[in-house]
């Protein structure tokens, strides 16, 4: 079995519950885990690359990015798979060295593309049953962290 060198992460509904709050001049609000922040340190200074793909555009994403060190951000991005796969060529990476967390049938195409393919426990039926990693945690509420200790367990066992 090939080590996992990269996790590349959906944002809304994997590092969020995917919910948000409008504030009355329309301001966007996301509820973040700080344990997921703990797991991404962890996994950054474990040598693992990250990486967040969102299809949405949210200055958020870049803040969050910005606060962890994530220097690969794809954001607005309608071809979730296409973009893994172009991340995985700008680092060198075979597809069996990443492992790509997502929650609904937009992250499909990644999922496809990475050698695993994760979810929090509350994403969609249909793409839950095509993981290989299901977290017992629900997006936003330490599923990151989960799939990373995971990830860094295993490794530390090579």
């Amino acid at each position: 079995m090939v080590a996992i060198r990269a996790v590349a992460l959906d944002v809304d509904g994997v590092l969020t519950d995917g919910g948000f709050f409008w504030g009355p001049s329309g301001e966007e609000f996301k509820r973040f885990s700080f344990a997921d922040v703990m797991g991404i340190s962890l996994a950054r200074k474990g040598g693992l690359i990250v990486a967040l793909i969102s299809g949405e555009d949210s200055p958020l994403v870049d803040r969050y990015a910005e606060k962890l060190g994530i220097r690969d951000v794809i954001k607005n991005c309608k071809d979730k798979g296409a973009a893994l796969a172009e991340f995985a060529l700008r680092h060198g990476l075979s597809k069996a060295e990443i492992c790509f967390m997502g929650d609904d049938v937009n992250d499909l195409a990644a999922m496809d593309f990475a050698g695993l393919a994760a979810v929090p426990a509350d994403a969609r039926p249909a793409v839950r049953a095509r993981a290989g990693f299901v977290a017992t945690a629900s997006g936003g509420n330490g599923a990151v962290r989960e799939l990373l200790d995971a990830i860094l367990a295993a490794q530390s066992t090579r």
